[in-house]
């Protein structure tokens, strides 16, 4: 898989420089923001079955590439389809709490106690996927000190926790509450670029 992927990097800059967000407005939130963004937050605490589908781009700095994503989260259980079609190969994660199996590997399924820890040894991705179920919804990771800036718009436009830096360029201001369909989310030398076409919440 990791030759794979290594092939792909070369195209990877293509989509980064594609979807490289515009200059954006980051204003210190305002009394009036905070307050929406935590009413947003309390309107999504329970939303925990949703599927999304969309483009991705994951680099570690020397690996990566893009692909069509489509994400589904059912409570605490989760499942991955990540899609390259300039290779023609489909990469499937699965799991929940306490384990996770990798399907679409070259030499075949891989388990581990959780999908960090698998994604870490057989790509050498440090992905906070517990973060990102949190972050992909625009919203704070519950437990540790975040900090927030905010559009114009009065919604997020970087949010910085555990060191990760998640950018919105763009929201889906039809929805009530707003979801973001644009989540850049960066910690050198690691990079998550996605965007996405459809939202499904239950």
């Amino acid at each position: 898989m990791k030759s794979s992927f290594r092939f792909l990097a070369a195209l990877a800059p293509l989509l980064l420089a594609a979807c490289a967000p515009q200059q954006l407005v980051r204003n210190k939130g305002d009394a009036a923001s905070l307050a929406q963004q935590v009413a947003r937050e309390q309107q999504l605490a329970n939303a925990n079955h949703w599927t999304l589908q969309g483009r991705i781009s994951i680099t570690n700095g020397k690996d990566g590439g893009p692909g069509s994503l489509t994400w589904t989260q059912d409570g605490d259980h989760y499942e991955f389809t990540f899609r390259t079609p300039i290779i023609g190969k489909s990469f499937r994660l699965t799991g929940g709490p306490d384990n996770a199996l990798l399907e679409g590997l070259d030499g075949g399924p891989l388990q581990g106690p959780n999908a960090e820890a698998l994604m870490r040894h057989a790509l050498g991705w440090d992905v906070p996927l517990d973060e990102l179920r949190a972050w992909v919804l625009g919203v704070r990771m519950p437990g540790t000190n975040a900090e927030l800036s905010f559009g114009n718009d009065k919604l997020p436009s970087l949010l910085q926790q555990d060191g990760w830096a998640i950018s919105y360029p763009v929201w889906d201001n039809a929805r009530q509450p707003p979801l973001p369909t644009k989540v850049f989310a960066e910690k050198p030398p690691y990079s998550v670029k996605l965007m996405i076409s459809t939202w499904t919440i239950q």
